[in-house]
């Protein structure tokens, strides 16, 4: 499954600010019945036709669970979603209950829009999630000045970002483990690149792609804000991993286009056997096999490379329950229904993704190899062992993909020597402050 996407509309946020501001403000709306049933509408995004079944099924589980309620599912296109959700939370036409991710149910959430899960879901039923995940369903909002932290959704299922490596290529260059930490992939980079001629990796940096990048700063040891929301990686470790790609690129172990080609381009060489490492989602091994049979037969995984800190990065969808619904309690039963262990479970095995409950995982599935393991199979347990330290590393906030324009934007000058590292630090810190 795809790595999740981050909010691309930003201007249409922008054209509706006053209007949503007052649309979550009230709702003079009725509860919605249906043959004498009250209805719940659920938004999913781009789950048909592969997972039609599992929510046909689920839905009948709940609705005989529950005879005086009715679930109508409405699955969404991944390009539609977000503008969707935007119309109708100012309209307050949105559903009851919308899978989003929470960048983007974060940047509405600053805007009151969800329900507070503080005050709604015991801690009991709290602790059944996942600890570092349920915490990146959390975020500050301050409301005439009156700051409060909220819980704005609950985590539903969860991707994780592995190595995937050539071994025939590693072996050709003398290296007989894959690369663990940044440190270890700039002396692999050095042996794949003298002894090959080839890359060990393609990391994009271009502002529009991959967070990939910005994230390492973070697994460097790096913040990239202060609980004010100002700069906070002009410190060492920030001017570190500013060096650490900078001197990656002008020592030639870096392919030129990471300057202009996005994560599509590593995928593409990967495949072609153009570079030795891929960080993707365990998913993508089937992918390999279809399209390069030839480099799947010697793809291997491993965990996801990190940095000092040991922090690896998790990408979490999850449920979230608009402010404006006529049907809180009923909307909030059906969200932790489809979270409940037995259905994270069926649906992590059904989309080969990962439960966020702790429960779920365990199950053998994702504690013990089968006898003859496949890639997959290696992949998903690599997946769990990476959940212990995961977390989003990237903070909620509503002008990320600026921050990440504004030090890519500088990274790349330091890169062609327009700047030093210093400099480009510098430049970065003061053009955010002063956005």
């Amino acid at each position: 499954m795809k790595q999740l996407k981050s909010w691309k509309r930003f201007g249409l946020l922008l054209v509706l600010g006053l209007f949503l501001s007052w649309g979550v403000s009230c709702s003079t709306s009725s509860p919605t019945s249906q043959n004498g049933k009250q209805e719940i509408e659920f938004w999913t995004m781009q789950l048909q036709p592969q997972f039609t079944d599992y929510f046909n099924q689920l839905i009948v589980n709940f609705e005989s669970e529950n005879p005086g309620l009715t679930v109508k599912w409405v699955d969404v296109p991944w390009s539609a979603m977000e503008s969707k959700v935007l119309a109708s939370v100012a309209a307050k036409t949105a559903a009851d209950v919308i899978n989003l991710n929470p960048d983007f149910a974060a940047l509405l959430a600053g805007r009151n829009a969800w329900l507070n899960l503080n005050e709604t879901v015991p801690e009991s039923v709290q602790s059944q999630y996942l600890p570092n995940i349920w915490q990146s369903n959390k975020i500050e909002v301050c409301p005439n000045n009156q700051c409060q932290t909220v819980t704005f959704g609950i985590p539903w299922y969860l991707t994780t970002q592995i190595t995937i490596y050539n071994q025939q290529l590693l072996q050709q260059a003398g290296v007989t483990q894959p690369p663990k930490t940044y440190s270890e992939l700039a002396q692999v980079a050095q042996k794949v690149k003298e002894k090959t001629g080839k890359y060990a990796v393609f990391v994009s940096f271009v502002p529009e792609d991959s967070a990939q990048v910005l994230q390492s700063l973070v697994q460097m040891g790096a913040e990239l804000l202060d609980n004010k929301g100002k700069a906070a990686f002009n410190t060492p470790q920030g001017k570190a991993a500013f060096q650490y790609w900078v001197d990656l690129y002008q020592k030639d172990l870096l392919p030129k286009e990471v300057l202009t080609q996005g994560h599509r381009r590593a995928i593409e060489l990967y495949q072609a056997g153009d570079i030795a490492l891929l960080t993707s989602g365990p998913q993508f091994l089937k992918a390999i096999s279809q399209n390069a049979p030839t480099v799947a037969q010697v793809s291997i995984p491993a965990p996801q490379i990190t940095g000092d800190t040991k922090k690896t990065t998790v990408a979490v969808m999850n449920l979230v329950i608009p402010k404006s619904t006529d049907v809180p309690e009923p909307a909030l039963k059906f969200a932790l229904f489809v979270t409940n262990s037995t259905n994270q479970l069926a649906f992590a095995k059904a989309a080969n993704v990962l439960p966020s409950i702790r429960e779920s995982l365990k199950d053998s599935y994702f504690t013990t190899l089968p006898a003859n393991p496949t890639a997959a199979d290696q992949a998903r347990l690599v997946s769990v062992k990476e959940l212990e330290n995961a977390q989003v590393l990237i903070p909620p906030q509503k002008d990320i993909k600026q921050l990440q324009k504004i030090i890519y934007d500088n990274l790349q000058a330091a890169m062609l020597n327009q700047k030093t590292v210093d400099q480009a630090i510098a430049d970065a810190e003061k053009t955010w402050n002063e956005r």
